[in-house]
């Protein structure tokens, strides 16, 4: 069996790099929310943000909860869906009492984000704001900006800590360009 590894253009954001910029973005979390007086909730977008998430929180010094939400915007392979499905919804009573941050893996045409914010403020959080590792403005289609973003990278395909293609390349501890031959049949 080959290695993912092989499948790999090139790496684009080094492990050591999101290291240091989610240390940093947790450090930015923490004084935000230090005086906030809610709780705050972490809220996962599954499956892709789980990686960042869980390092993201390791270096959160505040309390913090986590909660997940699944989402489908893609009709399979490369291409996003203008429609959108809530898979697993958030089922929490204490909202009003709770700042809301919705943690992404990456950010294309912003509307998924952007219908998220929306449907959780109309779900009565305290606050509502958004944590992205990636940010592909380029590609955006809706008028949304992230709250907090990791690093802003081209319009490419790309893959590992937590992002995929087919299923495939999640674990990969950096984030690299996908061999276009791979996808583009």
């Amino acid at each position: 069996m080959k290695s993912t590894y092989e499948d790999v253009e090139r790496v684009l954001i080094s492990e050591d790099e999101i290291s240091n910029r989610v240390s940093e973005m947790a450090h930015e979390i923490d004084e935000y929310y230090a005086d906030s007086g809610k709780k705050l909730l972490l809220l996962g977008i599954l499956k892709g943000s789980v990686v960042f998430m869980a390092e993201l929180m390791k270096h959160i010094r505040i309390p913090v909860e986590i909660d997940f939400m699944k989402v489908s915007s893609y009709g399979g392979g490369t291409v996003s869906s203008k429609n959108l499905t809530i898979l697993l919804d958030l089922k929490r009573n204490n909202l009003p009492q709770t700042d809301v941050l919705i943690v992404e893996d990456i950010i294309d045409s912003g509307r998924t984000l952007s219908y998220l914010v929306d449907y959780i403020k109309l779900k009565g959080a305290a606050s509502v704001r958004t944590c992205t590792l990636l940010d592909k403005p380029s590609r955006r289609e809706v008028d949304f900006e992230p709250d907090l973003c990791g690093f802003t990278i081209p319009d490419e395909f790309v893959i590992g800590y937590g992002l995929d293609y087919d299923e495939k390349y999640r674990a990969l501890p950096y984030v690299g360009v996908l061999k276009p031959e791979l996808y583009e049949k």
